[in-house]
């Protein structure tokens, strides 16, 4: 079932099962309110089951990119485009949230791989080999965030058409 995520009234729909279930849910609404305000748009999660070509994506461009293997398993997923930007998001159980950001097009299209910690959360052993800058949020506590940019072509997979 999908859930439009709410980032006024934070609720941790979908995430139950995690150890640190009110950050996560927090991170999440924080990507929610984001994308709310930056381009008006809803952000809608599904859960990973129902979308495992997306967790697969994901988990490809990390095997390939920098062989980068996530042992938690994911709960949540969305794809989204906006203007020439598709976007993938998974939310693992150990709070951990990745994103891909794919433009669509340009001279030089921005490619990149997001990783941000919930707070409370470890470094993930397949991520220690990162650095990550600190974020307050009102919504998530302090967000950890590291990035790699993305050096192959990995076509995004299930974006909506605008």
């Amino acid at each position: 079932m999908s859930y439009v995520v709410d980032f006024v009234n934070v609720s941790t729909v979908g995430l139950e099962s995690s150890p640190v279930v009110d950050a996560l849910a927090g991170l999440r609404a924080n990507e929610a309110r984001y994308f709310h305000n930056k381009y008006e748009h809803a952000f809608t999660v599904h859960p990973a089951s129902q979308r495992p070509d997306l967790v697969e994506h994901v988990a490809n461009i990390l095997g390939s990119e920098r062989e980068i293997v996530i042992a938690s398993p994911a709960l949540e997923v969305t794809t989204l485009r906006v203007e020439n930007i598709a976007w993938t998001y998974v939310f693992y159980e150990s709070g951990l949230s990745i994103n891909v950001l794919y433009e669509l097009d340009g001279d030089k299209p921005k490619r990149a791989v997001g990783f941000k910690l919930s707070e409370g959360m470890e470094i993930p052993a397949e991520l220690s080999a990162f650095k990550f800058a600190r974020q307050k949020s009102k919504l998530a506590g302090v967000i950890r965030g590291s990035y790699f940019v993305i050096k192959g072509d990995h076509e995004p997979v299930g974006i909506p058409d605008l």
